[in-house]
């Protein structure tokens, strides 16, 4: 089975990604739910502050790479050719899935910081800031996000694709590079 990564900042496009990949019927498994699924098992509302603080114990209590081993056994379930995981944040991760998979391809979602801000501010989740300062918000999730090993993730990645156009642009590019697998 082959394995399509995507890590990129929060806000940068990494569920449009995966939108396009379902649209395309290939499975997507996105990190972020492994952490909401153990932030709900133990009753915790799904804010920024609390799934963060779900990533860092999980982290801490099963190692770094410990929320890819448990996509990886979603992952398994399928019998997919090609699987799309969504959100990667560290080196050790892309370490696990490149170590597990017959063919393991990492891209980068690279976006301008002001665009991320909007975008960020446009999408809703519940795990997105609601402060008034939303910028600081934002950078205290990059901080995060960062020491998480971020940084050394994106640039482990074999392939950037720069998202500072129009969705209907980022989505004709995110098809092109699913299409040459399989």
């Amino acid at each position: 089975m082959k394995i399509v990564g995507f890590v990129g900042m929060p806000g940068s496009g990494k569920s449009v990604a995966a939108d396009v990949a379902r649209e395309m019927k290939i499975p997507v498994v996105v990190m972020g739910d492994v952490i909401r699924e153990e932030a709900t098992r133990k009753g915790l509302e799904p804010t920024d502050k609390n799934l963060g603080n779900v990533g860092n114990d999980l982290r801490n209590k099963e190692g770094p790479d410990a929320i890819a081993a448990r996509c990886l056994a979603k992952i398994r379930e399928t019998e997919a050719p090609v699987v799309v995981v969504e959100g990667i944040r560290s080196k050790a991760e892309v370490d696990l899935f490149r170590k597990s998979s017959n063919g393991f391809q990492l891209i980068e979602v690279s976006v301008p910081d002001e665009f991320r801000l909007e975008r960020i501010r446009s999408r809703g989740r519940s795990d997105d800031a609601n402060e008034f300062d939303l910028a600081e918000a934002v950078a205290s999730r990059d901080a995060r996000e960062l020491g998480w090993g971020m940084g050394e993730a994106i640039r482990a990645a074999d392939l950037r694709i720069e998202n500072s156009g129009s969705v209907e642009e980022f989505e004709a590019k995110v098809r092109e590079v699913l299409e040459g697998r399989g």
